[in-house]
């Protein structure tokens, strides 16, 4: 790896919005501190993780080929944080996580940065490896069980690669999490990721990982400025296509070192626990307005139920499907907050299925929830590390409150012993 400033290797641009909190993390933690707010990506002067026009460059080491870099400590990250102390409440957390993450030209992606932004809040975008392998170059995709090259997600256009690597560049400078959400998008059939063995995960995620770290190379745009990280140590979980195949998973992601898997469905709203060595963070099922079944936290179950799988239904229930939508992830949230505090899990595609409404939903959703007492907008990371540093019999009296169940005697009492 070759030694450069930030600011040489990433343009002024690029340099000004990495400066920001490199001199340090920020100062609150992720949980309550001494003022109360905990914002988990501002500082004490309320800029991304604490810094400012005038903090230190740090030195830039490029790895492999130049597709990322070693740029240090990631900004816009919590402090290091606390264990609950006896008889205080948890935060209610909650993470919006973003499948595929690609920007195919809609706007999407950096609409939600912005929103992200504008309220202090850090999300997970699990990026398909496939979105920074031209199609021109697919024979080097080799995925388990299925024919060279082949894929169930397209392509991208060369454009929109220039574009996902511009956003997904951005979302780590702002400190958000880049996750994996692997390559093919396999859910059907013998090749399906339901069938894969450990061995096959492993090689799917080997590949994964090449496609990010060797884009490049792969492309041949060697002008661009790479992204900002060290993928192999950034990468700590992610979330399979269609919830499939987390069995054969687990024992390939514990062995790379993975700290948690969010392929998990139909997870109930309670505090989770870990699952072959590694922290179990599933899709839940939540109250659907107007029925009485209850719907999983992803927008395409939402539209399943809706519009019966079509991405394109009647443009006159989309209102009626917008409310309904923003309802359940509130109601959603609200059992949580109002009760056992189990940190709510949120799923999302960059996606324009019926008019768009799922966007807009989650939009009015995470408006309303930000800024509420107690409330951390995380992402799967940042809540890994805040679990990690509780006492283990706190969280297993957390996981003692099932759905919907307020502790006895209020958080003052039922954590008073621990």
């Amino acid at each position: 790896m070759r030694d450069i400033t930030r600011r040489s290797l990433l343009g002024a641009g690029l340099a000004a919005a990495a400066a920001i909190g490199a001199a340090g993390c920020g100062t609150g933690s992720v949980g309550p501190g001494p003022s109360g707010t905990g914002d988990p990506g501002r500082g004490s002067d309320g800029t991304p993780g604490g810094g400012g026009p005038g903090a230190t460059e740090q030195p830039v080491r490029l790895i492999g080929d130049g597709s990322t870099a070693d740029t240090g400590k990631q900004p816009g990250q919590p402090g290091v944080p606390a264990p609950l102390e006896p008889g205080q409440a948890p935060p209610q957390f909650v993470i919006f996580s973003w499948d595929g993450a690609g920007e195919v030209g809609n706007g999407l992606f950096p609409r939600f940065l912005e929103l992200a932004r504008e309220h202090g809040a850090s999300m997970t975008f699990f990026l398909s490896g496939l979105y920074l392998l031209p199609e021109s170059r697919k024979a080097l995709y080799r995925p388990p069980g299925n024919p060279v090259g082949a894929s169930d997600i397209g392509y991208l256009t060369d454009a929109h690669i220039r574009d996902t690597l511009k956003y997904i560049r951005q979302a780590w400078l702002e400190g958000h999490e880049i996750g994996t959400h692997f390559n093919g998008h396999f859910c059907g059939g013998p090749g399906s990721v339901g069938n894969w063995t450990p061995a096959q995960w492993e090689n799917e995620i080997d590949q994964a990982v090449s496609f990010v770290t060797r884009w490049k190379s792969n492309s041949g745009w060697t002008e661009l400025d790479p992204l900002p990280f060290d993928y192999r140590r950034e990468l700590v979980g992610g979330r399979t296509p269609c919830l499939l195949g987390q069995e054969n998973l687990l024992p390939t992601a514990r062995k790379m070192g993975w700290r948690y898997d969010a392929s998990s469905p139909g997870g109930r709203q309670k505090w989770p626990g870990k699952r072959g060595g590694v922290w179990d963070l599933p899709l839940q099922a939540v109250p659907f307005p107007g029925h009485s079944f209850e719907v999983l936290s992803m927008d395409y179950n939402i539209l399943a139920n809706q519009s019966r799988n079509s991405t394109n239904g009647m443009p006159s229930r989309y209102p009626d499907w917008r409310r309904q939508a923003t309802g359940a992830y509130l109601s959603g949230f609200r059992r949580a907050y109002e009760s056992n505090r189990a940190p709510f899990f949120i799923g999302n595609h960059f996606e324009q299925w019926n008019g768009g409404i799922y966007m807009d939903a989650v939009e009015e959703a995470l408006k309303v929830m930000a800024g509420r007492k107690d409330v951390r907008l995380v992402s799967f990371r940042q809540f890994c590390d805040w679990l990690d540093a509780q006492k283990p019999e706190t969280l297993a009296k957390l996981r003692s409150l099932e759905v919907g169940q307020s502790p006895d005697g209020g958080w003052r009492t039922f954590l008073r012993a621990v």
